[in-house]
């Protein structure tokens, strides 16, 4: 006589463990995707004040092409649609913000589709890209075809100037005098989202005040940048370089998209470390990259390839972390 076998019991798991980010608040992907929105509005406001209706064209067309590609992508491997949550229209605005106003229609949907598929789907999908979607669209595109992302060519009627292009050719005496001030109210050539500083400072500090970005991130690579450039513009003659081309510290600020990288690019949750001491050191490597970037380098705005290369090291610098209390070292 045999016993008979003990029915089995479905086992209901008591944890379930998805992708990051995580998050263990009411503030949703959805919520935060929509503060991102609002911190952008006055750059993309201005970006249309000052360049016209080029502008709003790149914007449109990236933000739709990176939705649509989202949709298209996930509806081809039989996964929920999930293009309402808002992160693919932040990512092809994202992507837009570091495009000149005159970049060719086919190279933003080339780019944004890219943007997509590589940076993002490629991976699993949202939380598990290694690198900053609109970082890695940007690069392809810088890679590819220099001469159609460059804000000098591809905008000659401009009456602004490209003053990245001027002090890596031509050293910081050929900017024209006096003019911090309206570089930093955005009159200048460069992406047509990340060149207006003002506006991108207030959208940063509105999203360090809803928590949407940890503060560590955007105060680190600015220490950064101003750490290695006063280095350089002191004692870069001694080093052998050339001190026309080292100019004093808050121009690495106000050119280029230095603070757009600080508050919305570096901050990319997946791609940056989690544990505070990991931040610190992930943000001041991509600020001293980015000089050394400006100065050695062949690309003038030397940000977005200093924020890829500091997130190569994101693995390395969430091993950074406190001991525990009462833990012997």
């Amino acid at each position: 006589m045999t016993q008979a076998p003990a029915p089995q019991t479905q086992l209901t798991p008591l944890f379930v463990v998805e992708t990051p980010p995580y998050t263990h608040s009411s503030y949703t992907i959805t919520g935060m995707m929509r503060d991102t929105f609002l911190a952008l509005l006055p750059a993309a406001f201005l970006a249309v004040w000052t360049f016209g209706l080029p502008a709003f064209r790149v914007m449109a067309l990236s933000a739709g092409v990176a939705v649509l590609t989202e949709a298209l992508w996930q509806r081809l491997l039989g996964q929920k649609v999930r293009v309402s949550d808002g992160t693919a229209l932040i990512s092809g605005l994202l992507f837009a913000f570091l495009l000149p106003a005159g970049a060719p229609w086919w190279l933003v949907l080339v780019g944004s589709a890219l943007m997509i598929v590589l940076g993002k789907q490629i991976f699993g999908g949202l939380g598990a890209n290694p690198l900053c979607p609109p970082l890695v669209a940007w690069a392809t595109m810088t890679v590819a075809w220099p001469v159609y992302m460059d804000p000098a060519a591809v905008n000659l009627q401009s009456v602004y100037i490209e003053p990245l292009i001027r002090m890596k050719y031509f050293g910081y005496a050929a900017l024209p005098p006096q003019s911090e001030l309206p570089f930093f109210l955005g009159r200048q050539l460069g992406g047509l989202g990340s060149a207006q500083i003002a506006a991108v400072l207030v959208g940063g500090l509105f999203l360090v005040a809803r928590r949407a970005v940890r503060w560590e991130i955007p105060l680190a690579l600015i220490a950064g940048v101003l750490i290695t450039g006063t280095l350089f513009w002191k004692f870069g003659a001694d080093w052998g370089v050339d001190a026309s081309h080292t100019p004093p510290p808050h121009w690495y600020l106000l050119t280029g998209s230095t603070v757009f990288a600080a508050f919305f690019l570096a901050t990319d949750h997946a791609s940056s470390p989690v544990a505070r001491a990991g931040m610190a050191g992930y943000g001041l490597l991509a600020g001293a990259l980015l000089v050394l970037i400006r100065i050695f380098g062949i690309y003038p705005d030397g940000a977005p390839f200093a924020v890829l290369l500091a997130s190569l090291g994101t693995p390395l610098f969430d091993l950074i972390r406190v001991a525990p209390y009462g833990k012997r070292r």
